[in-house]
């Protein structure tokens, strides 16, 4: 393998394409691999990025995931590691963005390192350390109804500075307008004044260009995918076609979708309102052990629509109706019934000859991933900012799979997607 630039650790799935994407798309060769791998990656890549599903588990467990992580990229000769999380920053008061910062810092050896889920291309900025979704705060869009990790504060300093022991600074928008020496400037006089972890505001991808030369010597980068963009041309890279190459698509196609987000349930409705076949799976019909008849009943639908074109199954609700649900279930049990149900559905689709598959949301991208038993992903062209078309090799003959984040991709996305890989 070639000497390995840039080493990146994703608290989920879909964030771990994300950010492969922008890497990607910048120049960088880069494998994706699920889980820690055991053994040396035998490629010629500039970047790996080890995805995890570590994002809504117990902070001591995803702890010890990302140092797992961050051994075997050191193992590797990563010269430098980026924690990567969701441009919502979405976590709960306990972690497991700061947690995780800190002991990745403190494996690193490092006394400082910036903090931006900022995303432009998909309309995540920060300005004076408030995060925007769009034109609106983050608590006003939708996030807040989030059924796993409700962000209810836009002030990142303040979302930060709860999740961690280290001080929490700013690197404002006027600092980062006049480029990287003012970035370096106001950098070390943060770490004079015993900071140890800067949030800093971005409004346009000028703006992660100029933070990314003033990044080249932090051995730890954490942020969501934006950052990313800045980075290779510090290790002498620049854009290439040949980077998002794949082995061409065949196959049969479906969508599994499980986020409840707002633009999921957008994409949903579209898909429905196309004329395309759609089936819903209610998360209470899966109680009581009733999982397994759910998904046959699901695939026994699915096998004639699919020789028609693209299936979509989902779990996608409304706010009020998952809420419904977990206060039956429990938020834990209600999400874990749906993710076990919608990876059993995806295996069973592969199983009848899918091989380009779609899955929406984060958690539910995991369940698949690991249902699937894929190890490793080969990053390709995008779909949508932040969503990019992958391929796994597999013992029946590779499939192409895209992982798309609840909050990511436009309406059409889920039909789009089939276009851009014909």
């Amino acid at each position: 393998m070639s000497a390995l630039k840039l080493g990146c650790i994703a608290d989920d799935f879909t964030g771990a394409t994300d950010l492969a994407n922008n890497l990607v798309r910048a120049g960088m060769r880069v494998v994706q691999t699920i889980g820690v791998p055991d053994a040396p990656l035998a490629a010629e890549v500039d970047a790996v990025v080890v995805a995890l599903k570590s994002r809504t588990i117990a902070p001591a467990e995803a702890i010890e995931q990302s140092l797992n992580a961050l051994q075997w990229l050191q193992a590797q000769g990563a010269t430098q590691i980026y924690f990567k999380y969701c441009s919502t920053f979405d976590s709960t008061p306990e972690g497991n963005i700061g947690p995780v910062t800190e002991a990745l810092m403190d494996a690193l050896g490092t006394d400082f390192t910036i903090a931006t889920p900022a995303f432009p291309d998909n309309g995540r900025t920060v300005f004076k350390g408030y995060l925007f979704a769009g034109p609106v705060l983050l608590h006003e869009s939708g996030m807040q109804n989030h059924p796993l990790t409700p962000m209810t504060d836009s002030n990142l300093v303040r979302v930060m500075q709860a999740q961690t022991r280290r001080k929490v600074g700013l690197i404002d928008h006027t600092t980062v307008s006049q480029g990287p020496p003012a970035i370096e400037a106001r950098i070390q006089a943060l770490r004079a004044e015993g900071v140890g972890v800067a949030v800093v505001d971005a409004t346009s991808n000028a703006d992660l260009h100029r933070l990314g030369p003033a990044l080249q010597d932090l051995p730890l980068v954490t942020a969501g995918s934006g950052v990313a963009i800045g980075l290779p041309a510090n290790f002498g890279l620049s854009p290439s076609a040949q980077a998002s190459q794949l082995p061409p698509a065949k196959g049969l196609q479906a969508v599994v979708s499980g986020s409840c987000s707002v633009a999921t349930n957008a994409q949903v409705a579209h898909f429905i309102a196309s004329g395309r076949p759609a089936r819903s799976i209610d998360p209470t019909s899966l109680m009581q052990g009733q999982t397994a008849s759910v998904v046959q009943q699901v695939l026994a639908w699915a096998a004639p629509h699919l020789k028609e074109g693209p299936v979509l199954v989902y779990s996608t609700a409304e706010p009020a109706s998952v809420k419904q649900v977990q206060d039956q279930l429990g938020v834990a049990q209600a999400g874990a019934l749906v993710e076990h149900a919608l990876a059993e559905v995806a295996r069973g689709l592969v199983a009848l000859g899918v091989q380009q598959l779609v899955v929406a949301g984060g958690e539910t991208s995991g369940a698949c991933v690991q249902a699937l038993s894929l190890l490793q992903l080969q990053i390709g062209p995008q779909i949508d900012p932040g969503v990019p078309w992958c391929y796994a090799p597999t013992a029946s003959g590779g499939v192409h799979i895209a992982l798309k984040s609840g909050n990511f991709g436009s309406e059409d996305f889920f039909t789009k997607a089939f276009k851009v890989m014909a």
